[in-house]
């Protein structure tokens, strides 16, 4: 079975990359499988330019197949905030609360109908030599609302509110939630190309 390394430690998003993917015959590793991995910095300008640094970098240094992605949250109103500084818009990286709770208050002197937003993420394979393969993106559009509704996922998850499901990605059932969000997207596209390159290497 060819191994397809996830170029994150974050387990919560490698359980739920495995998830969307467990139907396919590879044997998908985060970065924690292997030793001495360096982190890649994530200084591009764009969800594109991260995707591509990090699937070709962290490829270059475990010599597999590697598929990273670079995800976050777009709220309009605030300029694109906090967009591509998504994971540590309050400072530290990965602080949940800190992040939410930043962005309420960033969001407190808007009315609700200003405070749509959507979630975008950009996938990247790279091959073990490096090579970026295929990019792909998805977009998920929702609303951020004052109260967080549900534990289920992670980020900004419970304040982001589905319109169509009248639930936020917290409340909504992973089934659900892989059938519309912004990574499932992104994967859904990748899925043709990911078959084919893997299974001919």
């Amino acid at each position: 079975m060819t191994d397809l390394v996830i170029g994150t430690k974050n387990k919560s998003k490698l359980k739920e990359i495995k998830e969307i993917y467990a139907d396919l015959p590879f044997n998908c590793l985060d970065l924690g499988a292997f030793q001495g991995v360096s982190e890649v910095v994530e200084d591009g300008s764009s969800f594109a330019e991260n995707a591509a640094k990090k699937a070709s970098g962290y490829a270059l240094q475990v010599g597999k197949w590697v598929l990273a992605e670079d995800s976050g949250l777009v709220v309009p109103i605030l300029n694109g905030d906090p967009g591509i500084h998504s994971a540590r818009y309050a400072g530290e990286h990965g602080c949940d609360a800190a992040n939410n709770s930043k962005l309420l208050h960033e969001l407190s002197k808007y009315p609700a109908e200003n405070r749509d937003a959507y979630y975008i993420c950009v996938a990247c394979l790279a091959d073990p030599q490096g090579k970026v393969m295929v990019l792909t993106e998805g977009k998920c559009h929702g609303r951020i609302i004052p109260e967080y509704l549900g534990e289920g996922g992670f980020g900004y998850d419970p304040l982001f509110l589905v319109l169509e499901y009248h639930q936020t990605f917290g409340e909504l059932s992973s089934r659900v939630k892989h059938a519309i969000s912004h990574r499932s997207k992104a994967l859904a596209k990748l899925r043709p190309s990911l078959w084919q390159l893997l299974s001919n290497s």
